[in-house]
């Protein structure tokens, strides 16, 4: 069951059906989150908290992973809709513009009634840092309980999101 307080996404373990074996691959002080095709489903930034002195933010997020450290939840940011239509070398006619707009504004609908059946006001909506035809979304995401830094426990507690947003079409 996926909930929703104040400050974001609550993750209720339950079962969603899904086939999908989802890989989480650290990056620096994200991770990226991979379908079993192998392809790029999003990202998860943990919540790491206030983190003083700053200039020291590297060595300490690096040692919140070496201990396993505990964390709230943190952040998705995943494919919103991609427009399909700009790009510089390609011109393009009418009917397929139309189309791809109206495919573009159905997809955007299916993001509006997930967010608003969240009660997410927190989101936030840009253009995607890997590909300017498409727009990603961020929102935040709790964990029920504390959840360590390790890549399969974040992923248990992540699966049921992404089975759920994977079974709407919106990954």
């Amino acid at each position: 069951m996926l909930e929703h307080n104040s400050n974001g996404l609550i993750i209720t373990l339950c079962a969603f059906t899904t086939n999908m074996q989802w890989k989480l691959e650290r990056e620096g002080d994200y991770f990226r989150i991979f379908d079993e095709k192998k392809n790029i489903a999003g990202y998860f930034a943990p919540e790491y908290g206030e983190i003083y002195p700053e200039e020291k933010t590297d060595e300490v997020i690096e040692e919140m992973h070496q201990k396993h450290e505990k964390i709230p939840g943190g952040y998705l940011l995943l494919p919103m809709v991609k427009f399909g239509i700009f790009s510089l070398d390609n011109e393009i006619e009418l009917d397929y513009l139309e189309a791809r707009i109206d495919e573009a504004r159905d997809r955007i609908l299916w993001w509006h009634k997930f967010i608003t059946s969240q009660k997410n006001q927190n989101h936030k909506i840009r253009v995607s840092h890997t590909d300017p035809d498409m727009l990603s979304i961020n929102f935040p995401i709790l964990f029920n309980v504390k959840t360590p830094l390790e890549k399969d426990a974040l992923l248990e507690v992540l699966r049921p999101t992404l089975d759920f947003l994977n079974n709407q079409g919106l990954l």
